[in-house]
């Protein structure tokens, strides 16, 4: 039996052949970049020679995802960049080489494919990998932006500092599980001069527009041309007290992790994906689960969680972190197991 509130140690792709099709409820989950960080594991995912490799056998690991997930089920992925650049500059994050101790003819495959994009431009990896899965029958909903106020500094001269990442949010069937999520809506000053002057509303033909009468209900922040007025939120949407649909830009700041694992997204990141996306009581997987941030949100929730991870240190630092939640979570009290897959590893 596959037991919840628990990491399983190994292989990602083959832990998951074992699950129960359509057993999970939500995938929470951020994949080790390509060329990016060398974890020490001759069968860790991020250090392939290509990355069209890359992409294919981290898709391989979705389509597992894909068939263990619930047909009502969520898949939220984050998943970063890198630069094309043979000998890393100062400041530019990229370049496999000097990455991974492998060499030979893998070395020469991996500056052959190097070669086909430009050298210091982006290799557009979430993109080949969001189309990816696509074509293997995702549903795509959102690209979230994941806004890093904190970001880390960059000394590099000639581009921008980078300050995002992408969160994927995939699905597999047209209906699905999904919780709105609200946020705030902005009000405007009332001390605004313009509010003297009334509001205007687009009619439906161009360059004509109605007069609002003014209230004290929040209003959307819309561009300031007048084919575009300030309204009303309320009247213009018809939104309720909760606020407005939240947005698809996240302004989360990045945490400081004391433990030895270099890539830790915040818990806030985790939140509302698994609020939106998994109901109470319901199973949350991650397949890559390195410190243990979706198992800790999940407990957080009243949720179960599963994961699965290749380094037995990290699963250690994860467990130590939600070994207090466990404790504390009633779901702990009651034993819940999964079937196990009854063609076991080795399913197609």
């Amino acid at each position: 039996m596959i037991e919840t509130n628990k990491i399983y140690q190994g292989d990602a792709l083959e832990v998951l052949k074992t699950f129960t099709d359509e057993s999970i409820n939500c995938v929470m989950t951020s994949p080790p970049y390509w060329a990016l960080r060398d974890y020490g594991n001759e069968k860790q995912l991020g250090l392939e020679k290509t990355f069209d490799e890359y992409i294919n056998k981290l898709c391989d690991i979705f389509d597992e995802v894909k068939r263990v997930l619930r047909k009502d089920g969520t898949c939220w992925v984050n998943i970063g960049d890198t630069y094309n650049s043979h000998s890393t500059g100062k400041g530019e994050v990229g370049g496999i080489e000097g990455k991974r101790k492998n060499k030979g003819d893998n070395k020469a495959n991996t500056k052959k494919q190097f070669n086909l994009i430009p050298d210091k431009c982006l290799v557009m990896i979430p993109f080949r990998f969001a189309i990816e899965m696509v074509n293997r029958g995702w549903i795509l909903r959102n690209t979230i932006i994941w806004y890093k106020p904190n970001c880390m500094p960059s000394s590099v001269k000639d581009r921008f500092t980078t300050d995002f990442e992408y969160l994927f949010f995939f699905v597999k069937s047209k209906k699905y599980y999904f919780e709105t999520q609200y946020e705030p809506i902005a009000e405007i000053s009332m001390k605004d001069k313009r509010k003297d002057k009334g509001r205007f509303e687009y009619n439906g033909k161009r360059r004509k527009f109605k007069e609002v009468t003014l209230s004290k209900v929040p209003y959307a922040i819309q561009p300031r041309d007048k084919e575009f007025a300030l309204v009303p939120q309320s009247e213009m949407m018809g939104i309720n007290s909760y606020g407005r649909n939240k947005r698809a830009v996240w302004r989360i700041t990045t945490k400081p992790f004391k433990e030895s694992h270099f890539a830790v997204f915040p818990e806030e990141l985790c939140e509302t994906p698994l609020k939106a996306g998994c109901p109470e009581n319901g199973i949350v997987l991650d397949p890559f689960m390195g410190s243990g941030t979706t198992g800790l949100s999940a407990l957080k929730q009243n949720k179960r969680f599963i994961g699965i991870e290749l380094n037995p240190e990290y699963i250690k630092i994860a467990e130590a972190r939600i070994k207090p939640y466990l404790s504390q979570t009633k779901l702990n009290k009651e034993a819940v197991s999964i079937p196990p897959n009854p063609k076991g590893i080795g399913y197609p």
